[in-house]
Parts: C-alpha cells; structure tokens; sequence
C-alpha cells in the first residue's frame, strides 16, 4: 500500500515536471508577441493622420506654438528613442502623461478599468454557462427539434452584427417597454438596483454576440467526442449517458471549448467598442475611441496594450486549463 502510494506521489511529481516547461515555453510566447504586439501598436498609432500638438492648441494655434509644444511634448525625437522610453515607461507601470488631459495615464485607465471588467466578467459568467448548456444540449440531440432550433437561433446570432442587437434592445426594452434605461449611467453612488439596470443592455447586447460563437465551438466539439469508440464501448457496458457526457465526453472536449470561450471571451475588453459607444458606457473601448479622437498617443497605446495583453492572458489560461485537463496534450 505504501509503495503504491510513493509510486503515485512521484508519478505526480514526474507529470508536473513535464507540465512546467510546457507552460513556461507558452508565456515566453505570449510576452515576444506582446513585444511584437508593442512595436505594431506604436508604429501604427504614429501614423494616424493629425498632430497632438495641434489637436491640444486648435486650429487657431501658430506654427512657433505648435512646433515649441511639440518640443515639450518629445514629438520631435526620433521615433526608436521615442519607443524605447515609452517600452521602458510600460514596462514600470508608468504610462506617462495624457497629452490631452495633462494628468497620469494610469489615473485615467484607473477610472475606466473597474467598469469594463465589471462588463466583461458578469458577461462572462452569462455566456459562459448559456454556451455550455447550448452547446452540451444541442451535441447530445443532433439532428433532433432541439438541435435545429438552437442551431437557427445561434446562426442568427452570429449572422447579426453588435450594432443592431444593441440597437434592437434599445428600441425594445427602452424605447417600447420603458423597462431599461437606454445610456448606461454608472456612477460609484448607484444603488444595486440602478447598478444592474444600467449594465443589463451592455451585457445583453454582448452577450448575444459572444455566447452563439462559444455555443457552436462547444457543439462542434463535444459532437466529435461523441463519435469516438470508446463511447460507443461504455453505452454498450451499461454506463449512464449523463455519466458519459459529464466523465468521459467533456475531459477530452475541454481543449477546443476552452480555446473558444477564450477567443470569445477576448472580445469582450477590446472588442466591445461599439457597444461601449452606443449606450455612453463608461469603459476602456470608449476612452481609447476618445484618445483616438484626441489624437492623445500614450492613453491609445496603454489601452492598446491592455487590450492585447488581457487576449494573450486569455489564450495563455486556455492553453495551461486544456493541458491540465487532457494529458494527450502534454506531448
């Protein structure tokens, strides 16, 4: 007994070990493309058309005021210099200042940051558990009434840009029922209830959007498990479905449907821009809409950044709970 159980102590260790290189390989990975990531961001924010200098003093501004602001500014060192300051500054937590607002870009980003994770992580849990039983539900009755309800249903979604979801839930539930308020006004004195009025047709909205893609991945997956022999060998000795599903079916399936809700999910820190916008959402995708309005380069680029390191965390989580979960994947 006691051999049995130091044998499966190292055999524990033994695995871990083989799992930790793995892992560290995959967030090298991740931080070069972030590296790369970071050249792309400054590199292409450098040539949007307009001036910093000339947006902060208006049109009326001279051509001495601009270029002495400019100069103030580091406008006019060379672009490497430039990156290699603002590199350093990122990568000390010290974004620098808002060219526009001539305050810390960290403060900024700290005034935003709370809501649109507050977003994203209640439409998160939404679409998440909505997917897994969409998903789960139509696998297990393909090709019955079910199966193709959900399936017209979840391609419509997909089918449907944000815009007009967003649009439509404004117009029904604000506009025709008066249930919803149609600007999502967060502000920190709101009650519980103000609260998740004004985030129920933000998280509706991107809910509709994320949970039809996550949902068909997850289909796609737990079906193709579903065609493999060793199921049709534990039907046959008499296992319970529900048991095969939630014990067999699901480890394997965890791969791909954990890699979907991630991309999925990624979206919603970047990607929910137009959603942000249509109902005056205070978050991150409109404060970097703003700064690329206000041509303010260092509140773009953090955003940016924050947006691609938030999807490669993502991708890189996805990757360690599919490893974890499926020991084929280890090799």
């Amino acid at each position: 007994m006691v051999g049995r159980l130091m044998a499966g102590a190292a055999s524990h260790r033994s695995t871990l070990g083989n799992i930790a290189p793995l892992i560290a390989r995959r967030a090298l990975s991740s931080l070069l493309t972030l590296f790369l990531v970071s050249v792309v961001i400054f590199t292409v924010s450098g040539l949007l058309p307009g001036d910093a200098a000339q947006e902060a003093l208006g049109q009326s501004a001279t051509r001495e005021q601009v270029i002495a602001l400019r100069h103030e500014m580091g406008l006019d060192r060379p672009a490497p210099v430039r990156y290699m300051d603002w590199l350093g500054s990122i990568a000390r937590g010290d974004p620098g200042m808002s060219y526009v607002a001539n305050m810390p870009v960290s403060r900024i980003i700290s005034d935003r940051l709370p809501n649109t994770l507050t977003l994203a992580g209640i439409t998160a849990v939404v679409s998440v558990i909505l997917a897994l039983a969409i998903g789960v539900g139509s696998a297990v009755n393909r090709g019955g009434k079910l199966d193709s309800m959900l399936n017209v249903v979840t391609l419509s979604l997909v089918a449907m840009p944000e815009f007009l979801i967003a649009t439509l839930g404004v117009m029904i539930f604000s506009v025709k029922l008066l249930w919803l308020p149609s600007i999502a006004l967060v502000t920190p004195d709101a009650s519980w209830s103000e609260t998740l009025r004004s985030y129920a047709l933000p998280v509706f909205s991107l809910t509709c959007v994320v949970v039809a893609q996550m949902a068909r991945m997850t289909r796609a997956a737990v079906a193709d498990q579903l065609d493999r022999p060793y199921v049709e060998m534990a039907r046959l000795k008499g296992v319970p479905f529900s048991r095969i599903v939630l014990f067999h079916v699901m480890p394997n399936a965890v791969g791909p449907v954990v890699n979907a809700m991630a991309l999925s999910l990624s979206y919603l820190m970047g990607g929910a821009i137009i959603v942000e916008t249509i109902f005056n959402f205070p978050g991150l995708a409109s404060l970097m809409v703003n700064a690329v309005t206000s041509r303010d380069m260092p509140l773009l680029q953090s955003c940016a950044m924050i947006f691609c390191a938030t999807y490669l965390a993502l991708m890189l989580v996805a990757d360690v709970i599919a490893i974890l979960a499926n020991p084929r994947l280890r090799a």
